[in-house]
């Protein structure tokens, strides 16, 4: 009994050791990892201007490395999986919302961050994230029609119904996007873009097949290479691929039609995976600088939230009211809201219902 007391004894000291070498060993390593000069971005394909990563490496002395998405719903399925460890992304409104809901995401600090006050109260505490505890505003923007005044009028399109019109037949480019294009039918029958009505929904999908004889093609960044090359003259797209088209082609002008549409606002937010806050917080810091911002958004050609960088952006880009909406277009906008499974399922049936139509 003495031999076999003894013998229990001594397991029982060794599996205590190994214990507490493995907390100490995993201690260690959570601590390495944080000590790591790195930072995982996972980010919209050219969504930054390359200059500022090698200057915020430079100046901090960490290492930062990318990988691209190209939509909100593979983003949040790969955070989901959770096999890499991403330390900042960049998702919509509506996927803050879910991944907010879905638990994905760590709250701000919003200690850390010197230049919140930099950020226009216009794009803090929406419906999305109340009190911006899970997000910081990246980049903002809105959905709107391109034309080419070459072969269109100025002032002949002013409403989303417009696009129907028998003028325009073979004509239209669509951003391939399911919220966006049922955006155009739900907004031209003065119903929500948020709607959950099914009912509501099926109209809006019946009158897009009614938009089929006048669509073009249905794309993503094809879109800029056409309208560029005036291989297309009409499109509905997102305001920041807009001002790169006209950057490339004087022809092509781009608004917002008076009734409404979406405001779309991209921000920072923090993954559960994420591991590097010191290098987080520089960064977050380093991009909110308006020296900084002002320069990320000449480069992407979306507009910045960020009120300093708007005073250093040269007047004739601030000015321009299909970029930088007067208020009264601003109060007619909308943005997108996480409507759940269920319904989100119906819209992408309906979506490749119409799609369907048009073959």
């Amino acid at each position: 009994m003495k031999k076999l007391g003894s013998a229990l004894l001594g397991i029982i000291v060794l599996c205590s050791l190994l214990c507490i070498f493995n907390f100490n060993l995993n201690r260690n390593t959570s601590g390495a990892r944080e000590k790591e000069k790195v930072l995982n971005l996972f980010n919209w394909g050219d969504y930054i201007d390359p200059s500022l990563i090698k200057k915020f490496e430079r100046q901090t002395g960490y290492r930062v490395t990318i990988q691209t998405f190209d939509s909100n719903e593979s983003m949040i399925e790969k955070i989901r999986q959770g096999g890499t460890t991403y330390d900042l992304t960049m998702p919509s409104e509506y996927m803050v919302e879910k991944m907010r809901k879905m638990n994905l995401l760590k709250p701000i600090n919003h200690r850390k961050i010197r230049n919140l006050n930099q950020i226009d109260p216009l794009f803090l505490n929406q419906s999305f994230d109340p009190k911006n505890r899970y997000s910081l505003p990246y980049f903002w923007g809105t959905l709107g029609i391109i034309y080419n005044d070459k072969f269109i009028k100025p002032n002949s399109i002013k409403h989303w119904k417009d696009l129907w019109s028998s003028k325009y037949k073979n004509a239209i480019l669509l951003i391939d996007s399911v919220r966006d294009v049922f955006a155009i039918s739900l907004i031209s029958q003065n119903q929500s873009i948020n709607t959950t009505n099914l009912n509501i929904l099926h109209q809006a999908e019946e009158k897009l097949v009614k938009l089929t004889p006048n669509i073009k093609a249905i794309v993503a960044d094809e879109i800029k290479m056409y309208m560029e090359q005036e291989e297309g003259y009409l499109a509905v797209d997102w305001s920041g691929e807009a001002a790169e088209m006209i950057s490339v082609n004087p022809h092509l002008h781009y608004f917002v039609p008076e009734e409404g549409s979406n405001l779309w606002i991209d921000s920072f937010v923090i993954p559960r995976t994420a591991k590097h806050f010191d290098a987080i917080y520089k960064f977050l810091n380093f991009m909110s600088e308006p020296e900084n911002a002002a320069q990320n958004a000449k480069y992407v050609g979306y507009s910045t939230p960020n009120r300093g960088a708007k005073k250093i952006l040269p007047q004739r880009v601030v000015q321009q009211r299909a970029f930088y909406p007067s208020d009264q277009t601003m109060n007619h906008l909308a943005t997108y809201r996480d409507l759940g499974a269920k319904i989100v399922e119906e819209y992408n049936d309906l979506y490749l219902e119409f799609k369907m139509a048009r073959q």
